[in-house]
């Protein structure tokens, strides 16, 4: 029984679009840092459009919650 809750509270968090889209974006930037030997300057291009796209996701959806 407790492991279905633990297993339930781990994966909840992965409703959210914000949250996989930050769980991606980090996953893409370590895997460019760490993989491919990529320059610094992609990594933080990757980090900066994970980011604008959390921020649009949170004003659409703020958008949604006004109407």
């Amino acid at each position: 029984m407790w492991v279905s809750n633990v297993i339930t509270r781990a994966v909840n968090p992965l409703r959210s679009r914000k949250v996989r889209v930050a769980l991606a974006t980090v996953m893409a930037a370590y895997a460019a840092e760490l993989g491919f030997g990529m320059s610094q300057e992609l990594v933080l291009t990757i980090l900066g459009v994970g980011v604008a796209l959390i921020l649009g996701i949170a004003h659409e959806d703020h958008g949604q919650k006004m109407r």
